[in-house]
């Protein structure tokens, strides 16, 4: 049984012979700057690790964390890609571009570490889509009816027959030294108020008392 040989990509071999130009320009332009040995391919590998991590960040959100370390690592490889045209004496490097090489390694650390640890905030639903039955806010209950209160029931007013001998006893010697201070039979507003008692009772006393 024949394997069939699968077709090379064109997009994919464009894509590797872009990044090992790209590659190659970094490392030109790092070395160009001062960097030599292994510092020099390390910073291609830095610049690439960062745009890659940057570029996943934002297919998982459009945040603007992820926008602005992918557009820092694009710059720093488009500028090398641009440096490496004859723009630049790589020979005689201005002090400016040594400058950001030698920066590059904490920024790029920094760019790293907070894409990495940075969680992921979810984003907000639209407040145009259709609203869920289960979030739609319950009716509110009816209110109770308003119920007019009855009216409380009438007091039994006090008769003669209903009060209290010691009460009648008492008012008795109320009356006797108020005829004795005034020389007038006590009436009923006074009887009242000599002994705090309703006004009806006060009445049935005085009746008794005349």
């Amino acid at each position: 049984m024949s394997r069939s040989i699968p077709r090379p990509d064109a997009v994919l071999i464009q894509a590797v012979i872009a990044g090992a130009l790209s590659f190659a320009h970094l490392h030109d332009l790092a070395q160009a700057a001062g960097q030599t040995g292994w510092k020099a391919w390390a910073y291609p590998v830095s610049v690439d690790l960062l745009l890659v991590a940057a570029w996943r960040r934002l297919r998982a959100q459009r945040s603007r964390l992820a926008w602005c370390w992918f557009l820092v690592a694009l710059v720093a490889s488009l500028g090398a890609n641009v440096a490496t045209a004859g723009f630049l004496d790589m020979h005689h490097p201005p002090a400016l571009l040594r400058l950001g090489v030698a920066g590059w390694p904490a920024l790029a650390f920094l760019g790293g570490t907070l894409l990495t640890h940075t969680p992921n905030t979810p984003e907000p639903a639209s407040s145009t889509g259709p609203v869920p039955v289960t979030d739609l806010p319950e009716a509110p209950e009816p209110a109770p009816a308003m119920t007019t209160p009855e009216p409380a029931p009438a007091l039994p007013e006090a008769s003669a027959s209903s009060v209290p001998p010691a009460l009648i006893d008492h008012a008795r010697k109320v009356a006797t030294e108020h005829r004795t201070r005034t020389g007038a039979e006590i009436d009923t507003a006074t009887l009242r108020a000599r002994l705090g008692i309703p006004e009806d009772l006060a009445g049935a006393i005085v009746a008794q008392l005349a």
